[in-house]
């Protein structure tokens, strides 16, 4: 592996990465001198068991290229499960240094058409699933610190333009987005005082999930460069979670092909304040003057 070692020495979970840009994100802090553990269920889209061990075929790709990488086959949404997760990381190359959250899976539907199961499978996969292996690899760093000794970690998780634009079809899969962006915000916020940062990244690729969204707009061209390749996403990932980017937290970045690009969320925009209570008759003219000196929403997904 000759690519720059600019993780040489860490340790780094990517979770999902037994396939698409998890896989590629896994071959690329390998190749950048880390240590990974390769987090995969081997399940279908949608979730459903299949038997495959994605995992153990990565693990032997970066064996095979000189790298040091073992699978992990927990479920990142179940509490013991992310809590193996990490002990594993910490167990098989001596502690943490980043963990990259990637899995997921669609059950995409209407909204008039979603189920209570399809809606709690995928919130569970993408947002809790989130939140359980931070809980508890932070709790792995502040004892760290609390011990004093140093902490560099980094957490990069997954977003996606339709958690930051809505996506038609997708309600269950964009609100679990959604609410990936906030919980960076928060956990950003918290996780400083123990020397972590923590940034999402909204990516755009040819995947399991996004090729029948996508289908028209992805195919992989004849010759030249592929923009679409999941590859192309991971030196952004392997940056954020390299001791470079010590300087960077609570951002949101959107990446495809050969553009990096800063994503911008919700801020306080114009306001309007009398000092006092409005009647509701009033507001009508009010609503259409901020409206009017407002930035136009970006378009929703497939609307």
């Amino acid at each position: 592996m000759d690519t720059e070692q600019i993780c040489a020495g860490r340790t780094v979970i990517v979770t999902g990465a037994g396939r698409g840009i998890g896989r590629a994100h896994a071959l690329a802090f390998a190749a950048a001198g880390a240590s990974v553990v390769v987090n995969d269920l081997g399940s279908a889209l949608d979730g459903a068991a299949t038997g495959e061990t994605p995992a153990e075929q990565v693990v032997a790709e970066i064996v095979a290229l000189g790298g040091s990488a073992v699978a992990n086959g927990d479920d990142i949404a179940d509490w013991d499960g992310a809590r193996r997760l990490v002990r594993q990381a910490v167990d098989a190359f001596g502690g943490l240094d980043v963990l990259v959250n990637n899995a997921g899976f669609v059950r995409d539907r209407m909204l008039v058409n979603l189920g209570e199961d399809e809606w709690d499978a995928v919130i569970r996969v993408h947002l809790k699933g989130h939140f359980v292996t931070m809980r508890h690899a932070i709790e792995y760093w502040r004892g760290e610190a609390k011990a004093g000794r140093p902490v560099d970690g980094r957490i990069i998780n997954t977003s996606s333009g339709a958690g930051l634009q809505g996506s038609v079809g997708q309600g269950n899969y964009g609100a679990a987005k959604a609410g990936i962006a906030g919980l960076t915000l928060t956990a950003a916020a918290e996780f400083a005082r123990y020397g972590v940062t923590v940034n999402a990244i909204a990516p755009a690729a040819r995947t399991r999930m996004t090729e029948g969204v996508f289908a028209e707009t992805m195919a992989k061209p004849d010759d030249g460069f592929d923009a679409m390749a999941p590859e192309n996403v991971s030196p952004l990932v392997v940056w954020l979670g390299s001791p470079q980017s010590a300087g960077v937290t609570g951002r949101m970045f959107e990446v495809e092909g050969g553009k990096v690009a800063l994503a911008e969320g919700w801020r306080h925009g114009v306001a309007v304040d009398r000092g006092a209570r409005w009647a509701p008759e009033e507001l009508g003219p009010v609503v259409a003057g901020l409206i009017a000196k407002a930035m136009l929403p970006e378009a929703v997904y497939g609307a």
